[in-house]
């Protein structure tokens, strides 16, 4: 399971509202590279992929992940950061045993 913070649920709203995106949400996965050895991947999705899990947050903000990518982000808390110098989302992965300075990539 991932759960979607109400600050990054707000920000995915306003993003697919940007975007023209009326249904549909975001697409969360991990690829190989990164400093760690893995990064985060997102992507804005108009429907789910076949085999996809959707986790709907606050204000019925959704993201889609794939099998794989789910190993890896199972447990995880998406969520935005609103500093001023860091702005983006944030996972907080219990699944990651080492991060890069940036947040971007982790190893498992």
């Amino acid at each position: 399971m991932i759960q979607i913070s109400e600050t990054a649920a707000r920000k995915i709203r306003t993003l697919m509202a940007k975007q023209g995106i009326d249904e549909g949400g975001l697409r969360v996965g991990v690829k190989g590279g990164g400093c760690s050895g893995l990064s985060y991947t997102f992507s804005w999705e108009k429907q789910p992929r076949l085999g996809d899990e959707i986790f709907e947050g606050p204000d019925g903000a959704k993201i889609y992940v794939d099998k794989k990518s789910l190993l890896y982000l199972n447990g995880t808390v998406l969520d935005y950061d609103t500093n001023m110098i860091s702005k983006g989302f944030v996972f907080n992965n219990p699944n990651a045993k080492s991060t890069c300075g940036c947040g971007s990539s982790f190893g498992a």
